[in-house]
């Protein structure tokens, strides 16, 4: 593989799209300090927030000595609605002493110093390494993670070890500029979900490692003209737990037109400020359980919808926050959270009921003439071939006879999976189990689904799951609906 005319070609396309905020810090300004504060400030958070809060700060604040004099409120105030402000004006509010205790007030260059500094990992290191001070240095993002994989130049599992790889396999020269091509290119071309493969520069080069894309070039005339509208699934197994894992990078990498997601085991007054500044991309709608705690349910929609609401006709089924449904101009969207039946005999009987309930929802809706989508955490697998160990499971609910009935009947009803319409392979699973590290072996169950109307699959480009994202006890999946 000839990586330096890749890193050419990359280098081209750079020069052709809308250049990463970082960079353009860094073409404004060669102040270290400056170059540090903006990639803090831009961990988690959508290049164009970015933008604005570092043309704020930098009104108020033109070095380290100045922002040690405003108090961590007012740094805050600054800086929202960055991803996770809270924790970033603590760090930038002890910058300065730690730099003056330690470095003599300079901003260091070495990488085991930047890691020191409040705030700093290995990415951000390496990135002010390269960018402040252009000295070599393997800054690997989830797109350089992405990218090196899909071209084959490396085989890794994480960030970490990918930057490891490069750093015995790249040439040297290459270090600086590495990040910042490929970020660009995995922005505009080389997406998580379904890359442009169709107008790669590097096509020739690329080995396409476990890449699945309907933009195939032989496709392309026929598809170039479809809009998609990308809806996602999520049970994250709690809202505040997961804005401190990879929430944001998930929103940012993948960025669904549509969100649902699953337990998100919160009252109204504890959505974190930093899930509410979305609002900015999305139309955001929750349904709370009456019990703090438990269940909960959100749905975030770049389109705004007709309607909303929590409701499937029952009031016995909606206090336990499990039902957000959009309405839209062709179909109905669902996200639910069904019940979990595994507590008791009557927990049991109240997830066969609410079953029962929603199936006799969802048809009164078909009647109107729209098309109906279900997403959501259905606990209950299906099929044999929808969870690692059958024989084992057929006596535990999620896998009952009685469950796998209504399934069934939704299917007899005229609703298809979706994802079982693409694929066929065994071993795709959505659960697994954190008591015995099952994710680790794969042996896991599917229980989150994107069901549909048969009438509307024509409308279905694709669905998939995604088993690499962790973050929960579940992964995300989803569809890609023609619009």
């Amino acid at each position: 593989m000839d990586i330096k005319r890749i890193y050419d070609v990359l280098g081209e396309h750079f020069k052709s799209v809308t250049t990463p905020i970082i960079d353009l810090v860094k073409a404004q300004t060669e102040d270290p300090f400056k170059i540090l504060v903006g990639t803090i400030l831009s961990a988690r958070t959508k290049d164009e927030v970015t933008a604005e809060v570092v043309s704020r700060l930098f009104s108020k604040v033109d070095n380290a000595d100045e922002l040690g004099l405003l108090s961590e409120e007012e740094i805050q105030k600054l800086i929202y609605p960055v991803g996770f402000f809270r924790n970033k004006a603590k760090y930038l509010k002890a910058l300065p002493e730690v730099l003056n205790t330690m470095f003599e007030g300079k901003i260091p260059d070495e990488i085991d110093d930047l890691v020191k500094l409040p705030g700093v990992g290995r990415k951000t290191a390496n990135l002010v390494r390269a960018l402040a001070f252009e000295k070599p240095a393997m800054c690997v993002d989830i797109h350089v993670h992405r990218i090196s994989n899909r071209l084959g130049y490396i085989k890794t599992k994480t960030p970490l070890q990918s930057e490891m790889a490069l750093r015995d396999k790249l040439p040297i020269e290459l270090w600086i500029n590495y990040n910042s091509y490929l970020v660009a290119f995995g922005q505009s071309l080389c997406k998580p979900i379904n890359p442009r493969c169709d107008i790669c520069p590097i096509y020739d080069e690329c080995k396409r490692v476990d890449v699945k894309t309907k933009f195939e070039r032989t496709h392309y005339d026929d598809q170039k003209m479809e809009n998609t509208m990308k809806i996602i699934s999520w049970n994250i197994n709690g809202l505040r737990a997961i804005i401190k894992k990879n929430f944001f990078d998930f929103i940012e990498d993948f960025n669904p037109d549509v969100l649902g997601i699953q337990e998100t085991k919160l009252q109204e007054e504890q959505i974190p400020k930093e899930v509410s500044a979305l609002g900015s991309d999305y139309h955001i709608y929750y349904d709370f359980a009456e019990r703090k705690g438990y269940s909960g349910t959100a749905l975030f929609t770049k389109q705004k919808p007709i309607s909303f609401s929590n409701s499937i006709d029952n009031e016995y089924f909606e206090n336990e926050g499990r039902i957000n449904c959009v309405e839209y101009d062709k179909f109905y969207l669902f996200n639910v959270y069904f019940p979990n039946g595994g507590m008791g005999d009557d927990r049991l009987q109240y997830k066969l009921e609410f079953y029962e309930q929603f199936l006799v929802h969802i048809e009164n809706l078909r009647k109107t003439g729209k098309h109906i989508v279900v997403m959501g955490d259905y606990n209950t697998a299906h099929k044999e071939i929808d969870l690692a160990r059958p024989k084992d499971n057929e006596k535990v609910s999620g896998f009952l006879p009685i469950e796998r009935a209504w399934l069934d009947k939704l299917v007899e009803h005229g609703y298809v999976d979706t994802f079982r319409h693409f694929h066929d392979e065994p071993e795709q699973y959505t659960w697994w189990s954190y008591k015995t590290r099952a994710r680790e072996r794969n042996v896991g169950w599917r229980i989150d689904y994107v069901f549909v109307n048969k009438e509307f699959l024509p409308f279905i480009k694709d669905a998939f799951i995604m088993p690499d994202i962790e973050g929960s006890d579940h992964c995300p999946v989803g569809v890609e609906i023609i619009i």
